[in-house]
């Protein structure tokens, strides 16, 4: 048996870690369900929510917060100012990065 071999499948099967690279904030009270968020999301990692915010619009939920790439086209995009992303700095990223809320938004890791 050849133990570099071992090695060398061992390493090509193993997966870095992801770290988040930004953090995504939803205010589903503004929300009003165009989907333009959804729509314009570069890496399509956007998705409606089932539940309804008290406007009765679906609003966006973050289906992979690791392949989230903070761009921001979805604030950008979005006519109500319910969504945003903010850039992290790489001291800032890792794990537990974007839980908690600010004024009532839902905060999401990216």
């Amino acid at each position: 048996m050849n133990a570099g071999v071992g090695i060398t499948e061992k390493a090509a099967g193993a997966q870095k870690a992801k770290r988040a690279r930004g953090l995504v904030y939803i205010d589903v009270k503004r929300c009003k369900g165009c989907g333009f968020c959804i729509a314009f999301c570069p890496p399509g990692v956007l998705e409606f929510s089932e539940e309804f915010n008290a406007q009765g619009y679906h609003s966006p939920r973050l289906v992979d917060p690791e392949e989230c790439t903070g761009c921001d086209l979805c604030g950008s995009y979005c006519p109500d100012f319910a969504i945003y992303a903010v850039m992290l700095k790489k001291e800032q990223s890792g794990r537990g990065a974007g839980r908690g809320s600010l004024a009532g938004e839902e905060a999401v890791a990216s």
